[in-house]
């Protein structure tokens, strides 16, 4: 009598579970390759060798805090100010993962922990629209296989951005720097339009950096402008709540 660990196609749950984590994957994956390549090549413009770039794709793999250290690297920021900094920046995963952990209760501890770790937006928002499959066998390999799916291609994109940073023309590296402030534009205009207070935040954190860096040195202002401006929002956004 056939057991219940094969499927009626003859694939196991293993299987098809990982083969379905890295379908919804793929499209975070076409979209982590430009943005990883581009992030390369302004690391390696920066003045980081090939190991260092991919070093902080495998340790810190998030987009929004790598295109800033980079940013403050080329700007000569200390080590501390860049890890305070890359710190408040990524706050919200220690949010993201009590709620992943809270969603996907059908999942041991001993998987949802190191899952945590490579938890992104993009990766959160793709696991928040699939809770179904933490309930269901080896559902802990489709979340499994969707978080790699995403790092992989983003530790893929980072190396090849930095090696072609050594060969592409200076003046085309140099002009590839407005992805930096494109990417971020790009994740503030959709907050801007749902809550117009969020576009007051941002202009306030800008002040504070332009402030602070006229007596300080351009990381710990930008440490001071994001700390400051999130801290603002606490009292501008607190109504929201309700």
């Amino acid at each position: 009598m056939e057991t219940n660990s094969i499927s009626k196609g003859g694939a196991s749950p293993s299987i098809l579970m990982i083969q379905k984590g890295i379908a919804v994957g793929f499209p975070i994956m076409l979209g982590y390759l430009p943005i990883a390549i581009t992030y390369g090549v302004l690391a390696k413009q920066a003045g980081m060798t090939l190991t260092e770039l991919t070093s902080m794709s495998i340790f810190v793999f998030a987009g929004a805090s790598q295109f800033m250290a980079v940013n403050m690297v080329a700007a000569g920021a200390g080590v501390a100010e860049i890890i305070i900094a890359t710190f408040v920046l990524n706050f919200r995963h220690f949010v993201m993962s009590l709620s992943f952990m809270n969603r996907l209760r059908g999942i041991g501890l001993k998987w949802k922990v190191p899952l945590s770790l490579g938890l992104t937006d993009e990766t959160f928002a793709m696991s928040s629209l699939h809770p179904e499959e933490a309930k269901k066998n080896k559902g802990a390999l489709f979340y499994t296989a969707l978080i790699l799916t995403a790092y992989f291609s983003w530790i893929m994109g980072s190396f090849l951005g930095g090696v072609l940073g050594e060969i592409i023309p200076a003046k085309l590296s140099q002009s590839m720097g407005i992805a930096l402030y494109a990417m971020f534009v790009g994740l503030l205009i959709p907050s801007v339009k749902k809550e117009k207070r969020v576009g007051i935040i941002a202009i306030f954190a800008m002040l504070i950096n332009a402030l602070f860096s006229q007596f300080t040195s351009e990381g710990w202002a930008i440490v001071c402008g994001t700390v400051i401006g999130a801290a603002s929002g606490i009292f501008l956004l607190k109504g929201d709540s309700k």
